[in-house]
Parts: C-alpha cells; sequence; structure tokens
C-alpha cells in the first residue's frame, strides 16, 4: 500500500495567492499560502480525498474517511502514521 499523500491546492484567482515559494535548493521548504475565503463545504469524495472548498477556490488531501474518523476518535485529534519514519 502507499502512503504518499497527494494535495491539490486550487485557487479562482491569483489575488487570493498570499505567499508562493519555490527554492532551487532541494532542502528548502515549498510555501503556498493564500486565502480559500468563506468556508463553503467540507466533504469526502471518492471515499478517498477530504475537500475543502471556499468562496475562492479548494483544497483536497488524499485521506480517506476510515482515517479522518481514526483522528477524532483520539483524545487529543492527533494520528500519527509510520511514525519514525521520514
Amino acid at each position: 500500500m502507499n502512503n504518499d499523500c497527494v494535495f491539490s491546492v486550487e485557487i479562482d484567482s491569483k489575488k487570493h495567492v498570499k505567499k508562493i515559494s519555490v527554492s532551487d535548493d532541494a532542502h528548502d521548504r515549498v510555501i503556498f499560502e493564500g486565502f480559500l475565503g468563506e468556508l463553503k463545504e467540507i466533504s469526502i469524495i471518492e471515499s478517498s480525498a477530504l475537500e475543502v472548498i471556499g468562496e475562492h477556490g479548494a483544497l483536497r488531501v488524499d485521506v480517506d474517511a476510515d482515517t479522518l474518523q481514526s483522528v477524532f476518535r483520539t483524545r487529543d485529534h492527533v494520528l500519527r502514521l509510520n511514525s519514525g519514519e521520514d
């Protein structure tokens, strides 16, 4: 089973993008910040992706409903997967 997590951020206009930072150095972080705007909907799509839709765009992360339910069942609402691995 592949545990790689895929995400996409879709913003309907560059005026809602706060910051994009991409370095040529392989060890530096990549940052994408923006404004989804007022929250319109949160859903699980096709049983495999969390979708957060705002008035300015959408954020999608491939995390299944069972994993999300496991998070909310934990006392501190944090589920650590593959602990100790990078």
